[in-house]
């Protein structure tokens, strides 16, 4: 069977006097106004252009959080006081913002009446803020670090979430440790203020590191009360792709909206195998190409498959029960066919993974992997779209394409595979445009997928991001893992890894010279302790990434990697056996088929585009929460446990736990135009008597905070780099 497989590759008048909620209690607050305020679930985010509001913006992004961003750097900017923060709405008193995002914990100037705005309306309405990068000093609750604790940088640091952050606090889904990234020996990744509680000060410590040089824990995340008031400070610059602020930026979601939320956050992992029955052609390290394959000029080496074995199966089974995972198995039922062909009918492979196939999920790869773009002229390296007579371009045909999905899908029915006859990943991600060669989709693939009623395309996470309609069907990028399809061996993995990526200066391809924004090795990689030492966990590294990003997406591999010296299942264990370290039971990876990814990624774009539009509201009265969205977008969010969804005769249990609340879709009842929940009771308190001197002329009058150092590794993120790992 003639083949083209590709490579895998990165190349928020007011009233006086509201209690508090206590220290981790997510109650309703108990307020002494009258009727009890509407609260607005919408964010403010005063931002000085730093990359740690810049962080926590992206964070509620990707959540669906509404938010308005206020510019201290803008002209013509609104002002922030007591209209813009509240007013009434049908006799009710309204706050407009559930939580407030400062860049520091005073960004004004002293005296200021913005910061004393904010700070009267946080205390009415109980208003949480968060600090998102300050200086540690007295005025939120903690000693000076210049004299008494650290400041400098904080690369490397192993820090712990307190027994209280993990308890009463917003860290609970962690496990405890929180590492700091340290990609580069060179260069200045992140900027810390270590101290402890100023004394007196109603101050707990969430997240904390040891400070260097002396004895004891200082603070890099805490709670401050003060004032009828609630802080959450932060200590240590970042910025959004940075893992310590991942392995956070939950938490202080979570601790600035309270649990109640729209918008919604969890981690997923989904990994797909392609080329199930059929075999890869092998990388040859003398021709620094595969022959068979697009890469290498027709004649030149001698091909040889790689592909899979019953022995290969059952690993991969015992892997699975032993990691509580599903791997989802792209198959090419021609692979089989051919096989039998040349070996008498015989397929131990096939064989095996029939005996197997509720193991798996499967997905529809095509018959015989062919490339459904344009017709490949494959005498010239690079390949080139053949032409018509008249100079277009020349495309595989309807008939073509669709016989290539029907043939598959009808193959993998009397073999007996549990599919879903709706999805489907062409061989190459071929059909779609492919840069330089096809610009555009092959003009046959839309109505071949209509044909067959495909909904869910298979896309190429490096070359076609977002989600997009071809004909019938919504397309789910797929992250490329690394690993190369024509590798079996460790060796061969190593070597065409050197080829790519060392300087022609040093032997390889220079294509690292070449391309933007790629490094070259600075030597190659010794094919003894390159793949573990290099390769493996700078993968994992960019995997773990992705799951933490709240992003399902799903990575793909190929069987070459499950079988010979099985080369896949490092970087898939190093993900797991990280994610294990890092998270508690509460929050478990979500591993999803790819149909059940392709509606969460439609969904969220329906959402996210109604968010933007200002076409969201939602707001939440005492223990009722009401969501008004436009027809047909459900609507994403975040509850306290035991809310339930209010209908027109009854209730019924909203969301799914994760991570110590509920989040899931919800849409309106038939009959109703908007959302109602109804959060469960909860026992409010206010804040304890606190112990330290009343509040001094200093804090009556807001003094400005100093301004924070911003390292060169945050301002402009270091990538990933394995040596450092």
């Amino acid at each position: 069977m003639k083949r083209n497989t590709h490579r895998s590759r990165h190349l928020t008048g007011l009233a006086v006097g509201g209690v508090l909620l206590a220290t981790g209690l997510p109650a309703a607050p108990a307020y002494s106004a009258t009727p009890a305020p509407r609260i607005d679930l919408k964010v403010l985010v005063v931002s000085d252009g730093g990359p740690a509001t810049e962080a926590i913006t992206a964070e509620l992004d990707g959540e669906g959080t509404p938010y308005t961003v206020v510019d201290l750097e803008q002209s013509g900017r609104p002002v922030i006081d007591a209209a813009f923060l509240a007013d009434t709405v049908n006799g009710t008193p309204r706050a407009k913002y559930q939580a407030v995002v400062l860049p520091n914990d005073n960004p004004f100037p002293t005296g200021s009446a913005e910061m004393a705005a904010l700070a009267v309306y946080e205390k009415s309405y109980a208003i949480p803020q968060v600090d998102a990068y300050t200086y540690a000093r007295p005025q939120v609750g903690l000693q000076p670090a210049a004299s008494s604790g650290y400041s400098g940088s904080a690369d490397g640091f192993k820090a712990q979430v307190t027994a209280a952050g993990r308890s009463t606090g917003p860290f609970g889904y962690l496990n405890g440790s929180v590492p700091f990234e340290d990609n580069s020996p060179s260069v200045s990744e992140s900027y810390a203020f270590l101290a402890q509680p100023a004394a007196g000060a109603d101050f707990t410590s969430y997240v904390e590191a040891p400070i260097p040089g002396k004895a004891g824990n200082g603070t890099l995340v805490g709670e401050y009360r003060h004032d009828g008031r609630r802080e959450l400070v932060v200590t240590f610059a970042y910025n959004q792709y940075q893992e310590q602020f991942k392995l956070l930026s939950r938490g202080i979601v979570d601790w600035m909206t309270q649990n109640v939320r729209l918008g919604a956050s969890r981690n997923y992992f989904a990994v797909h195998v392609d080329d199930v029955f059929a075999g890869d052609d092998r990388w040859d390290p003398n021709l620094n190409c595969t022959p068979g394959d697009v890469d290498c000029p027709p004649g030149q080496g001698v091909e040889d498959s790689i592909r899979m074995t019953p022995d290969d199966v059952k690993n991969a089974v015992a892997w699975e029960k032993s990691r509580g995972f599903t791997l989802d198995l792209a198959y090419n039922g021609g692979g089989s066919v051919e096989y039998r062909e040349n070996h008498d009918g015989a397929d131990e492979l096939a064989d095996q993974l029939a005996l197997n196939k509720g193991d798996f999920r499967w997905i529809n790869h095509t018959y015989d992997h062919a490339f459904l773009g344009c017709e490949q002229n494959v005498s010239v390296v690079p390949w080139k779209c053949a032409t018509n007579p008249d100079g277009s371009t020349k495309y595989v045909s309807q008939t073509e394409i669709s016989k290539e999905i029907s043939d598959n899908q009808q193959w993998a029915q009397g073999f007996g595979l549990p599919v879903e006859s709706d999805e489907l990943i062409t061989g190459e991600h071929s059909g779609m445009k492919l840069l330089p060669q096809q610009p555009q989709d092959n003009p046959y693939l839309a109505p071949a997928l209509a044909a067959n009623k495909i909904d869910w395309l298979g896309a190429d996470m490096s070359r076609d991001p977002e989600q997009r309609q071809v004909g019938s069907a919504l397309t789910v990028a797929r992250y490329p893992i690394n690993i190369f399809y024509n590798a079996g061996h460790v060796s061969e993995q190593v070597d065409e890894y050197n080829w790519i990526y060392t300087s022609r200066a040093q032997g390889g391809s220079g294509l690292c010279d070449d391309l933007p924004n790629t490094t070259c090795l600075p030597a190659p990689l010794s094919t003894t302790t390159g793949y573990t030492g290099h390769i493996v966990p700078l993968e994992t590294q960019v995997a773990l990434g992705h799951v933490l990003g709240n992003d399902p997406r799903p990575h793909f591999i190929h069987q070459s990697n499950l079988a010979e010296d099985r080369i896949g299942y490092p970087v898939l264990d190093g993900v797991l056996d990280q994610y294990k370290t890092l998270y508690a039971a509460s929050a478990p990876l979500v591993n999803l088929r790819m149909k059940d990814i392709g509606a969460e990624l439609r969904n969220r774009g329906a959402w996210n585009t109604a968010v933007k539009a200002g076409q969201v509201t939602g707001y939440r009265i005492g223990d009722s929460v009401t969501v008004q969205a436009p027809a047909g977008v459900a609507v994403t969010a975040t509850m306290l446990n035991g809310t339930n969804q209010v209908l027109g005769s009854g209730s019924s249990a909203f969301g799914q736990a994760y991570a110590g609340s509920v989040s899931g879709w919800v849409s309106p009842q038939t009959g109703q135009s908007s959302v109602s929940l109804a959060l469960a009771p909860a026992p409010a308190r206010a804040l304890a008597p606190q112990s330290r001197p009343a509040p001094s002329a200093e804090r009556a009058t807001p003094q400005s905070a100093p301004r924070t150092p911003v390292p060169t590794g945050v301002s402009k993120p270091v990538p990933y780099s394995a040596e450092r790992r």
